[in-house]
């Protein structure tokens, strides 16, 4: 069984025993407990309106804090010689989905 879930804006497919990396959650965070918008299997399909209802997806932090992979970004005026180079890593966390339940 899979479902839709939504954290921080962004919406991601999962199927039990899969982890995955989000946007940082609080550090005090252990479990979590998500309304999926959409569940579905092999025969038949439960779409949200906007979220299933009796339905919920339990999630476990397994890293609080993990670090993405690092983006460069330049930046460039012609005609000034003029150029900078910057990076960024976005700070993540790490979960495991436990179980995806149904009414």
């Amino acid at each position: 069984m899979k479902a839709v879930i939504k954290i921080g804006g962004k919406q991601y497919i999962v199927s039990e025993n899969q982890t995955l990396l989000v946007d940082r959650l609080a550090d005090e965070t252990k479990t979590v407990e998500l309304e999926p918008l959409m569940v579905f299997d092999d025969k038949s399909a439960t779409v949200g309106k906007p979220v299933v209802k009796g339905a919920s997806v339990k999630a476990t932090v397994v890293e609080p804090e993990v670090k993405s992979e690092k983006i460069q970004v330049m930046k460039f005026k012609s005609k000034k010689r003029e150029k900078t180079m910057t990076g960024h890593r976005q700070k993540m966390t790490k979960i495991k989905i436990d179980s995806i339940k149904t009414k």
